[in-house]
């Protein structure tokens, strides 16, 4: 009875909060500071009653992303001194990846001795990967083409801010002709996926290297014989088990890091900053929600997957993910949900890391969309042929940058330099790009969730029942 009191309360105050900013912004009905004021805080005490009352990891999580916007608003600088909690829950969740993906996986290759599956593992999630970033890149230009946001765009209007520095021309692109330096690349590309240390990798946070290492290990450790086998797979499945309780504890903070990384958002950039750039903003959130539309929904349809339950069991994972905009923060509770969703341990462990260098849906859309609205703004005409060219450059250059906040803008510089596109308007993309990131980086968690369910119902391994035992107090267990 009074979950629901309190539910009804909370109705109530954000459908006035609502009335009001809606009168404020678009009737421009004289309504005083004092007022907004009131009112914002009148729905974050709803929202703190609501979140006791219910005693929800996810509720918790939400409300204080919301009340962080309300500290960002009101108290910007206070705001900006909280990024030290953001960066803490990133820095404590990383502590976890490499520990997880090295466990699930080691276990899952040698503890079931299935080599052939990995395998057929390996070719399915990657031509999924493969359609699914192609799907996005396609829909990410028709949008960008067709909204032609950056037309007629006034550069010197842009914030601009200082650019990330890109990684220097590889010395040995200079002793090779030109027409090679492709053959090169291509190669360096598997070059990069092969860990020099692993422990290194570890720190540096190299998770396809992490992959790398922990399925060539699991091979090895299947071929060794059971008596010297056992100790090891015994130690891996324990790594596994210790690390999802792990997770579970640094959860507790999650809604402050959460709360933190929205008040440091809107402080540092304000909410004003929406009106700057909105086209473009408008464009990738039209462009994702697109996406979600036409290859998520239908591919979950014809699987028969449960939407409902499905975007129940990815809402937390995606909410991290969306206030930190980094994966990293979301893989260990993505993993965790996942196979409560009925996912085996073997297939989520395999296919969400790999995915976070394969799978970036968020981030190809973004990429294909963010480099045709550099070349319309800087008035540049790209045929058809030119616009896919830089598109599928940019699918092979985004690998592994889920992990790290804003590291796509990297990529897209080197990929502008490459093509001759101006860098400065990048440099003016970095102003909101936080808030872009916050959508793609959501986008890049689902769209592996679902690779798990795929390749899990290709393998015939899914738990056709596991989603219907869900439940808020299932999820948030700790």
């Amino acid at each position: 009875m009074f979950k629901s009191r309190t539910g009804l309360i909370l109705g109530v105050c954000v459908t006035i909060a609502i009335i009001i900013a809606l009168l404020k912004e678009l009737f421009n009905v004289p309504v005083s500071e004092e007022i907004m004021i009131a009112t914002r805080w009148t729905v974050a005490l709803a929202l703190i009653i609501n979140a006791i009352s219910r005693k929800n990891l996810t509720t918790w999580i939400i409300s204080c992303m919301i009340l962080g916007i309300f500290v960002g608003i009101d108290f910007p600088n206070a705001a900006m001194a909280l990024q030290p909690f953001s960066k803490g829950f990133i820095k404590l969740v990383k502590t976890i990846v490499a520990p997880i993906i090295f466990g699930t996986l080691v276990y899952g290759i040698a503890g079931h001795s299935d080599l052939k599956q990995v395998g057929r593992m390996a070719w399915k999630s990657m031509l999924y990967f493969f359609c699914a970033t192609s799907c996005a890149i396609f829909i990410g230009l028709a949008v960008i083409n067709i909204t032609k946001a950056g037309v007629g765009v006034d550069i010197q209007d842009m914030p601009h801010e200082q650019l990330p520095s890109t990684k220097g021309a590889d010395p040995a692109l200079e002793t090779l002709p030109e027409h090679v330096h492709g053959v090169y690349k291509f190669a360096h590309f598997f070059y990069d996926l092969f860990p020099e240390n692993i422990v290194k990798s570890m720190y540096e946070n190299q998770v396809l290297q992490v992959v790398v290492f922990s399925v060539l290990f699991g091979i090895g450790l299947a071929m060794v014989d059971e008596k010297k086998r056992k100790p090891m797979v015994d130690f891996t499945e324990s790594l596994s088990e210790v690390m999802f309780k792990f997770t579970n504890l640094i959860m507790y903070f999650a809604p402050i890091g959460v709360g933190a990384a929205m008040a440091y958002t809107v402080g540092h950039l304000g909410v004003d900053i929406l009106k700057n750039l909105f086209m473009l903003l408008g464009s990738l959130y039209i462009a994702l929600i697109a996406f979600m539309l036409l290859v998520f929904v239908p591919v979950m349809l014809f699987l028969k997957i449960p939407i409902k339950k499905f975007m129940q069991a990815v809402k937390e994972p995606v909410s991290i993910a969306f206030a930190t905009t980094s994966s990293d923060a979301a893989l260990p509770k993505a993993m965790s949900n996942m196979e409560k969703f009925g996912v085996p341990r073997k297939i989520v462990s395999f296919v969400i890391p790999t995915g976070y260098s394969f799978n970036l849906d968020g981030t190809s859309l973004y990429l294909s969309l963010a480099s045709i609205f550099v070349a319309q703004a800087a008035g540049m005409h790209l045929d058809l042929g030119q616009q896919l060219g830089i598109a599928f450059t940019l699918m092979i250059t985004s690998k592994g940058v889920a992990a790290v906040p804003r590291a796509s803008l990297i990529v897209l510089i080197a990929t502008a330099e490459q093509f001759g596109l101006p860098v400065f308007i990048i440099a003016a993309i970095l102003g909101i790009d936080e808030l872009m990131d916050m959508a793609r980086t959501s986008v890049n968690v689902i769209g592996n969730c679902l690779a798990t369910v795929v390749v899990a119902k290709w393998e015939g391994e899914f738990d056709d029942e596991a989603p219907y035992r869900l439940d808020d107090e299932v999820l948030d267990e700790v």
